[in-house]
């Protein structure tokens, strides 16, 4: 099939450009503007910056660039690529398809907490305690396991579903480009306007002065560098699909290893400017109540739902600050959640030869409901926070690991890949490509993912009850790859060249 006829019935990116937008902001998500700056804190503040840097380029960069040598080579979803590069390899695609839909159905709930956010921003309806205002009033958190619905989270949760089910049914270019295109630029418009807020604030200087204050020492522990590498993984969206995805709906003769260092360099930027602005803000937070930095900084959801709140409730032109912080949740959450679940439907649409539209409803109306069941009810930050850390652990790190060696030693394939890239890339890939995707990268995230492990096997994660994490951590986690071994074993729609594929015959005539 040639590539027009491909791109009429699976969807395109109209430029380069509009792809490298969608890639950005699959790439900047929650995790830039509320992890990163604890992150870099924690592992060296201004030293943190060296491992930063190596794990960008030796990790993270070339994996990045090896999932779009995939999908751009192979003109497919994740499953379907892992098909072409080897048959026996489709497994691993479904298995990055079930880490997506596990990823969508939890993250919409943390983007339509931020929707709520922004309006209480403006009244502050937090009060003099946001921590208790977050966990009773808003949440309803129950000590024990209740299922009761909040009507406060069940709202703006199915609007969040609804405007992502609309955006997803518009397709790859009008929904998929057209939002990120547009999200991007307003999400760097306020985020640096919150940022310029925040360096205004008295006391700002003292929380730069924690952030970016070397720790030499710290470079000496291993944890440290496991953490950057870490970072850098989860942030650029790799290894689950989305990229691959991603890369497979622009035109042959693009320059994808280009793409890569502005993709890269892009999210790496946007999360400096994070850290700088979380900082700043947590500087004047300290001085405010004269207390030393380190006894106000947190990361994730203390640090969004807690931290910044008091922040707002002290600070001039507060209201603003919160409808800046918030409304960059939103903009950056939502960009992300389009990715992940284009993964998802991209897969379902190569495998049963669906429109748009119906594919959408079939993927995106199921995850809706059980987002809905689940995060939404009183017991949904417990459940949240569960998935959330075995997914990302035993799931993205894992499919990673499993992935490279596929295409480094089970196909054999970084040659071919590379020659790819090759073709129009501006920068040249080489052994030392070969080298690192093939070995360096494995073995570093290996090395991550051991020491989870023996960490998760040492004590029960946060404390929670052994039945919580064997059906909510473990239980998804192992779910998500038996799915992709079963999936990857079911027929391919009538057609649809798999075996027979090579894409050194395809003309380019839509390139």
């Amino acid at each position: 099939m040639s590539d027009t006829a491909t791109e009429k019935r699976r969807g395109a990116f109209s430029s380069r450009a509009v792809f490298i937008m969608a890639a950005i902001g699959s790439a900047v998500g929650l995790g830039n503007i509320w992890r990163f700056p604890y992150v870099a804190y924690e592992g060296g503040g201004g030293a943190f910056v060296i491992p930063y840097i190596v794990a960008l380029l030796v990790a993270g960069l070339p994996f990045l660039l090896m999932d779009y040598a995939l999908g751009h080579r192979f003109r497919g979803s994740a499953p379907l690529a892992f098909a072409r590069l080897r048959r026996w390899a489709e497994g691993i695609g479904w298995w990055q398809v079930a880490i997506c839909v596990a990823i969508a159905v939890y993250y919409a709930a943390v983007i339509a907490w931020s929707v709520r956010y922004t309006g209480f921003s403006l009244s502050k309806a937090w009060g003099d305690d946001p921590e208790t205002f977050l966990m009773e009033d808003f949440l309803q958190r129950s000590p024990g396991v209740s299922f009761d619905i909040v009507p406060g989270v069940l709202v703006p949760l199915a609007l969040v579903w609804l405007v992502t089910i609309a955006i997803m049914a518009l397709g790859v270019q009008r929904g998929v480009g057209r939002t990120a295109a547009i999200f991007i630029p307003v999400l760097l418009l306020a985020f640096t306007a919150l940022v310029v807020q925040a360096l205004l604030l008295p006391g700002a200087a003292t929380g730069l002065d924690a952030l970016f204050t070397p720790n030499w020492a710290a470079l000496t522990e291993p944890a440290v560098w496991g953490s950057a590498l870490g970072q850098i993984f989860f942030s650029l969206s790799v290894g689950f699909g989305i990229m691959i995805t991603y890369s497979s709906y622009v035109g042959r003769k693009n320059d994808m290893t280009g793409s890569g260092l502005v993709v890269g360099l892009s999210n790496s930027g946007f999360e400096l400017l994070a850290g700088i602005g979380v900082f700043a803000a947590l500087g004047f937070l300290a001085q405010a109540n004269d207390v030393a930095v380190t006894e106000v900084v947190a990361s994730g959801i203390g640090l969004a739902f807690v931290v910044f709140p008091t922040i707002i409730s002290e600070a001039p032109a507060g209201s603003l600050l919160g409808v800046l912080f918030f409304g960059s949740l939103v903009l950056a959450g939502l960009t992300s959640l389009v990715s992940i679940l284009e993964v998802v439907i991209s897969a379902v649409r190569d495998k049963f030869e669906l429109t748009r539209v119906r594919a959408t409803l079939l993927v995106t109306v199921p995850a809706a409901v059980v987002s809905l069941a689940f995060f939404s009810t009183s017991s949904g930050l417990s459940v949240l926070d569960i998935v959330d850390h075995f997914v990302n652990q035993y799931g993205i790190l894992l499919v990673a690991v499993v992935s490279t060696l596929a295409v480094a030693w089970g196909a054999r394939a970084l040659p071919t890949l590379s020659a790819h890239l090759n073709k129009h890339g501006s920068l040249r890939l080489g052994r030392w490509w070969h080298v690192l995707v093939g070995i360096v990268i494995p073995v570093a995230l290996t090395y991550v993912l051991v020491q989870q492990l023996l960490l998760d096997l040492r004590e029960p994660y946060e404390g929670y009850p052994t039945w919580m994490l064997a059906v909510f951590g473990w239980g998804v986690a192992i779910v998500a790859l038996v799915f992709g071994l079963i999936a990857g074993r079911t027929r391919w729609r009538a057609g649809t060249e798999v075996d027979g594929y090579d894409p050194d015959r395809v003309p380019e005539e839509a390139a």
